[in-house]
């Protein structure tokens, strides 16, 4: 076998980051917007309070760049409500672009501006820091920061993130056209009488009827109630259909994702909120985390009981949910009772680990997030919290109010320590090696050196953007020979010039991945 020939093969990131836009670490726009209302706080703060969508016209100038018509409004929940309440004037802000004129665009590409206050995050860390990391393995918004001014008036530094609309669809997904859901619930909503009683947006069967799910769930397209009823039909009724509807690997690294950082404000939490649900053109549903200031561990609430102490939070079991058979979070639940899904997800949870706490990156990475803002935020009259628990956050707790919020590096310490000694990520999961592909003819041929493996497996799909298949490997030689004890997987698929594809070895206790960050990473064949 010519391996040279079969090299056309190459590590496929799904989308990556232009040399510099809005949403680069080290850039910090200066965002200078103009409001001709008077007193334009009032005015924004009643369509607020009227749980109103609806906006002021305003002009807004971004680095030196005008932008006529915009429109503005406040956005959050308890960053706009809990603020507001104090007193302080660092309020949250959404700001449109094409509210009057079609097709604007911030920097001729981007929509909107959401930025949002840094609220319980006295690091101004965490953001930016858990969009980052996110970002390797799953499609996730980008995040950094913003100098804000409305006329004049300095308000502050603020989180700058990336929209989940059409455009980010349509560069994760090939399509914009589908179903999209913010997956946060209408908080103190009165309960709809005759519907089940569900717990948030957590994706439990509430029966046909899409009134049961209004309040639980924002639609952001047009049409799409029966969609979701259906995905939450099959996750608690149907779960051996369950990849028909649901991109399955994605959701495992969200909770991986979660579960490492600590990210409690989240599906995994008490509040059961926070992501986005997109269904593709393939009629498959796709995870998107949203909301990050309450990251590593800003949020301590679990969804099983009281507040969980530094301790609990440090080691904060990687099986949450699933050891208690909690019914009230199916999307854990009901998918890690499947022994592979299970594996693939350990899997996942150390390689998050390995590549961004065991080797202590997310330190590096944080650092220098925390010196390129550091005069910034020395300036911000406006902040929340003080100086010194900005300076201190990264390394200890530091008080937001009546609260304390841990230390990103108290809480990351102990926890990486505590998940790398757990028995499952520990004991050693098998090796996958010299993963090749060659044509021959109508076919291709896929082999990979594997030891060490009750199993294994390959993902793959034939066209860009479509849902990954998987089927089994053998070891029982090439086209038929003799049985050979070499270690060689093989298997032979379609051949096209749009296949993408990854390797799954399967352990008695864990599984590999080839590459580790697939599937969002994935081999691909030219």
């Amino acid at each position: 076998m010519d391996r040279n020939l079969l090299f056309s093969l190459f590590l496929f990131l799904t989308l990556p980051v232009t040399a510099q836009d809005l949403y680069d670490i080290i850039n910090i726009p200066e965002i200078k917007l103009e409001l001709n209302i008077e007193p334009w706080e009032q005015y924004l703060d009643s369509l607020k309070e009227l749980g109103h969508d609806d906006r002021i016209v305003g002009k807004v100038t971004v680095d030196d760049v005008l932008y006529d018509s915009v429109g503005v409004r406040y956005k959050g929940n308890s960053s706009y409500f809990s603020v507001r309440n104090s007193g302080a004037s660092k309020l949250p802000f959404n700001i449109k672009a094409d509210f009057i004129k079609d097709g604007q665009r911030f920097y001729e590409e981007y929509k909107s501006l959401k930025l949002s206050n840094i609220f319980k995050d006295p690091s101004f860390l965490r953001e930016v820091l858990s969009y980052d990391i996110a970002g390797k393995y799953m499609p996730s918004p980008r995040a950094n920061y913003a100098r804000l001014y409305v006329n004049d008036r300095y308000l502050g530094l603020y989180n700058s993130t990336e929209s989940v609309d059409k455009k980010f669809l349509k560069k994760y997904f090939g399509y914009k056209k589908g179903t999209l859901f913010k997956c946060d619930p209408t908080w103190h909503a009165e309960e709809i009488e005759g519907c089940p009683k569900g717990d948030k947006a957590s994706l439990m069967y509430l029966g046909e009827d899409s009134l049961c799910y209004y309040n639980l769930y924002e639609l952001k397209s047009k049409h799409g109630w029966n969609h979701l009823i259906h995905l939450t039909k099959v996750l608690n009724k149907n779960i051996e259909d369950i990849e028909s509807v649901l991109n399955v690997d994605q959701v495992l690294w969200m909770h991986a994702f979660n579960n490492v950082l600590v990210n409690l404000d989240s599906y995994t939490g008490r509040l059961c909120h926070n992501y986005y649900l997109y269904r593709d053109s393939f009629g498959i549903f796709h995870p998107i985390p949203w909301d990050m200031n309450m990251s590593f561990g800003g949020f301590r609430f679990d969804g099983l009981g009281p507040a969980l102490s530094n301790e609990k939070m440090q080691k904060l079991s990687p099986f949450i949910h699933y050891k208690h058979q909690n019914e009230k979070r199916p999307l854990v639940t009901n998918l890690l009772k499947n022994s592979l899904y299970r594996k693939i997800y350990i899997a996942h949870l150390k390689t998050i680990l390995e590549e961004n706490f065991s080797n202590k990156a997310y330190l590096d990475k944080a650092q220098m997030i925390r010196d390129t803002i550091a005069t910034f935020v020395e300036s911000d009259s406006n902040k929340l919290y003080t100086f010194e628990g900005f300076r201190e956050n990264l390394d200890t707790s530091s008080s937001t109010g009546k609260s304390k919020i841990i230390g990103i590096a108290q809480l990351m310490e102990t926890r990486t320590e505590y998940l790398s000694n757990h028995p499952l990520i520990r004991k050693k999961a098998p090796l996958i090696s010299e993963v090749n592909h060659s044509n021959d003819g109508e076919k291709t041929l896929i082999t990979a050196k594997v030891d060490e493996a009750e199993s294994v497996y390959l993902s793959y799909r034939l066209k860009k953007y479509a849902p990954f298949q998987r089927i089994k490997m053998s070891d029982d030689g090439m086209d038929g020979d003799d049985i050979l004890d070499d270690g060689i997987f093989s298997v032979s698929i379609e051949k096209t010039k749009e296949t993408e594809y990854y390797i799954i070895a399967e352990g008695a206790k864990n599984a590999s991945l080839s590459p580790a960050r697939a599937s969002f990473e994935f081999y691909a064949i030219e």
